[in-house]
């Protein structure tokens, strides 16, 4: 394997997005190796190996599918990155701050370019990552050695399988699969998760890159390609156009659900680890944390140190930027037309709709202010409408949605605080499909 000639710079953009996920749960706030969130790390994109996969209640494999108009001559550039974990131990003599944990190192592999064509059997290719281990010299702050750190990291073994194959339905399209799994043939009965991990692949991404082709999006395919985007089927990731908005030559494949051509935010510092949450709620929450606790997280991780001091030297003109931003303008409404423009968001400025007096029928029945309805949520908007199975509650108002559906607003009739939410305005929402009405 080499690296794929020419395509590294197409690949950067996707590996910014594929490194805010790569290092999601590294280290959590608050970035200390103590914390309880801390206890299970790393829980997107794993592949163990096979033996333990089941045990573990882990994959051992994942599978892209993405479809490809082709040119002349398309050739196809695949990247595999990941996480590998090694584990640091530190033996001490005295006056060191440290803290046990495992590290991880990201990793690259790079297939050999391939031409695209259709395949009567998959392009197989064997990965192999070493094991090894390392030791430094731990010192303090007057630079005297007080102990050593070891540094051990196992080998991995994988595979990459892939093929190329006509779309259905007679298009001229080609579909590509990218099989990616773990081979290590590592296994010890009773295993924990952690000991699991040295022997895995951590937060896998797989990028493509395809030259005289291009790929068509499995979120907004044009309408003659829907049908067939529909038989692609992606297991353990997600594929998504990386670039700029219009251009579809480069994919990255995640294991969390994204939209075509991601970017990392201009305004964002750094990383902190939790890239599906807020810089600025983070930030703000660092500065929170106690000398203490700044200390054991600067010796937990040299990434949790990093984002201690960032947050520390952030300045005014970086909080306002975390605070928010203008993305794009639009028009003013010209007063002169303001009559002829009603703002969905007002139910006031419409008096075709008014939620507290409006009223909708469920099975035979009209539902409006007031009647009482027993919940039996099934569309699982929130993990706690479970708790609201069978509860009796009163209706509020009935609204309508930007997507011309009914919305019931109710309050729990056994609820204490029911009357102060109700004087908030802060109320359950459900379909008239999840309630019956109570006679």
């Amino acid at each position: 394997m080499t690296a794929a000639g020419g395509v590294g710079e197409r690949f950067a953009v996707a590996q910014a997005v594929a490194d805010a996920v790569l290092y999601e749960g590294y280290v959590l706030y608050p970035y200390r190796a103590s914390a309880r969130k801390n206890q299970i790390r790393w829980q997107f994109g794993v592949l163990v190996p096979p033996a333990v996969a089941e045990q573990l209640a882990e994959r051992s494999s994942m599978r892209t599918e993405m479809l490809i108009d082709p040119g002349a001559e398309p050739t196809l550039s695949v990247r595999l990155r990941f996480l590998q974990v090694q584990r640091r131990t530190d033996h001490l003599v005295s006056d060191v701050n440290t803290a046990p944990w495992d590290e991880a190192t990201a990793r690259d592999v790079d297939l050999d370019p391939i031409t695209v064509r259709v395949m009567r059997d998959p392009i197989v290719h064997d990965i192999v990552v070493g094991g090894g281990s390392s030791e430094e010299d731990l010192r303090d702050d007057e630079g005297t050695v007080r102990g050593r750190r070891t540094r051990r990291w196992s080998a991995l073994a994988g595979r990459v399988a892939i093929t190329v194959a006509p779309a259905a339905g007679g298009s001229d399209l080609l579909k590509l699969t990218v099989a990616v799994e773990n081979t290590s043939p590592w296994s010890e009965p009773g295993i924990r998760r952690e000991e699991a991990l040295l022997h895995s692949f951590v937060s896998l991404h797989t990028l493509l890159h395809v030259a005289d082709g291009a790929f068509v999006s499995l979120l907004d395919p044009d309408e003659p390609d829907a049908s067939v985007v529909a038989t692609c089927h992606n297991d353990g990731t997600f594929p998504v156009l990386v670039g700029e908005l219009g251009s579809r030559d480069v994919v990255l494949s995640s294991p969390i659900i994204l939209y075509d051509h991601p970017e990392i935010a201009p305004e964002s510092s750094g990383d902190f680890c939790d890239a599906t949450e807020i810089d600025e709620i983070l930030a703000l929450r660092v500065l929170t944390l106690t000398d203490e606790e700044r200390d054991e997280a600067r010796a937990t991780d040299a990434r949790a140190a990093e984002i201690i001091e960032r947050c520390d030297e952030l300045d005014p003109v970086g909080w306002s930027q975390l605070h928010g931003t203008i993305r794009a303008l639009r028009p003013v409404v010209d007063p002169a037309d303001a009559d002829d423009v009603v703002p969905w968001w007002d139910p006031g400025a419409d008096d075709s709709v008014d939620p507290w007096t409006d009223s909708v029928t469920v099975d035979g029945v009209l539902v409006a202010a007031g009647t009482r309805v027993r919940l039996h949520p099934t569309h699982r908007a929130d993990a706690h409408d479970l708790f609201y199975e069978g509860r009796v509650a009163v209706v509020k108002g009935v609204f309508s949605d930007v997507d011309g559906g009914r919305q019931l607003a109710v309050a729990l009739e056994d609820d204490p605080v029911a009357m102060e939410l109700d004087w908030q305005g802060r109320y359950l929402y459900f379909g008239p499909d999840e309630v019956e009405v109570v006679t």
